[in-house]
């Protein structure tokens, strides 16, 4: 037994304004529990790492008070800054996927059925998003390990030590990709093959609507 087609206003999930569906063009594939769970746990971390944000902006502030008021530089303190900004952009990549508001650059799938855009993302999730996390992992990881070996730190004589930390948050991100797809393959087979079974409408989709 499959999921039939439906109209996504009744999916649960959050009201919209016409010029913000006209920017998140959400595909509205059902939920299972194990996806709700993965969902969950990926949301916390994405919210979680979006609060680096405000250390980037202080360390920021900091940095420009510091050099144009008290003419003091910091060559350690900008390079934290590139590395929480990247950490923190890089760990919520995965939630962009949860909740479907990752750049899309095709102008024909919004415009498909619900069943042939899950056969759409069946695909590429298992033909391409699949494969290149597995590939950007393997070898990311030499990549990270290699830095830690050598204790790689910054070629500035004041920057920071340690640069591995930095190299190891990029297998840990798309390692955090792959779970996110894979949540995301379990709502595409639970809408195409009935499995596994879908939850009913509303005990997760809202959370669609927020955003960090």
């Amino acid at each position: 037994m499959t999921v039939s087609e439906h109209d996504p206003a009744d999916n649960g999930r959050a009201p919209v304004t016409e010029a913000d569906e006209l920017i998140h063009h959400h595909t509205a594939f059902p939920d299972t529990r194990i996806s709700l769970r993965l969902d969950r746990w990926l949301t916390a971390v994405g919210k979680a790492a979006s609060w680096l944000w405000v250390v980037v902006t202080a360390m920021i502030i900091w940095a420009v008070v510091a050099r144009y008021v008290f003419g003091e530089g910091s060559v350690l303190l900008e390079e934290l800054q590139w590395h929480v900004s990247g950490v923190a952009w890089l760990m919520g990549l995965a939630y962009t996927l949860v909740v479907d508001d990752h750049v899309r650059v095709d102008v024909i799938h919004e415009r498909l059925g619900l069943r042939t855009q899950g056969w759409i993302e069946l695909v590429g999730i298992l033909c391409l998003l699949l494969p290149f996390v597995i590939i950007a992992v393997t070898e990311m990881v030499p990549y990270a390990f290699a830095a830690y070996s050598v204790g790689e730190g910054s070629p500035a004589p004041a920057g920071l030590p340690d640069r591995w930390i930095l190299k190891a948050v990029l297998p840990l991100s798309f390692m955090l990709i792959g779970v996110a797809a894979i949540a995301r393959l379990l709502k595409v087979t639970a809408l195409l093959f009935g499995w596994p079974g879908p939850v009913a409408a509303g005990n997760g989709n809202a959370k669609r609507g927020e955003a960090i």
